[in-house]
């Protein structure tokens, strides 16, 4: 997971076409930092996911994805009482992408967007109530 400002930039996230707000996108970057294990269902949903896209895994013995871990942080979260939006709305595909712009994966987005062109991957940025 990135650790320094350079590398942990909201607005680079934004930029993007991120959607996530600022204090969610934190909150997940600093569960991910702690996380070393995911629940097998979802790394075989990402296998799906990754494979029609012609993404590469990198998992290890010793270490899980971070695009695995941050899509299953994304997926698993729960809509806060009297939130309007939230990523609890999107697509499997579509959190991934989200995940995928959190790590500044550029080529992955592409690729995401690429095979799947009758999926919307931008969103209109609106309040959160």
């Amino acid at each position: 997971m990135p650790d320094t400002p350079e590398e942990n930039n909201y607005q680079r996230y934004i930029d993007m076409g991120g959607i996530i707000n600022e204090k969610d996108y934190n909150s997940v970057l600093e569960r991910a930092r702690s996380m070393t294990t995911v629940d097998e269902t979802l790394i075989g949903q990402m296998k799906v996911i990754l494979d029609f896209a012609g993404i590469e895994l990198h998992n290890s013995k010793n270490s899980v994805d971070p695009r695995v871990i941050l899509y299953g942080i994304l997926r698993s979260d729960v809509r806060p009482k009297g939130v309007k939006y939230h990523h609890d709305q999107m697509s499997d595909q579509q959190i991934f992408v989200e995940a995928l712009r959190m790590l500044g994966d550029t080529e992955s987005v592409n690729k995401m967007i690429k095979v799947h062109p009758n999926t919307s991957f931008k969103y209109q940025r609106g309040t959160d109530k």
